[in-house]
């Protein structure tokens, strides 16, 4: 498995204005409903449309 890099709030800041998606990575809806930031997706949501991104597409998962 890959190590996840992690980035600052200014560095998500200035990917998700380039165009990254935000996921917020609970599994649990109910979680996602409490716990979301704005312009966030659900992981659930990710998971049914991962496959339509392009490669090159920058993803920021983030969780409390």
């Amino acid at each position: 498995m890959i190590e996840p890099i992690r980035i600052s709030p200014e560095d998500a800041r200035i990917k998700i204005t380039a165009g990254a998606l935000l996921v917020c990575a609970y599994e649990s809806d109910e979680r996602f409903k409490l716990n979301h930031l704005e312009g966030a997706v659900s992981f659930s949501e990710f998971m049914k449309i991962k496959k339509t991104l392009p490669k090159d597409k920058g993803i920021i998962f983030y969780c409390a």
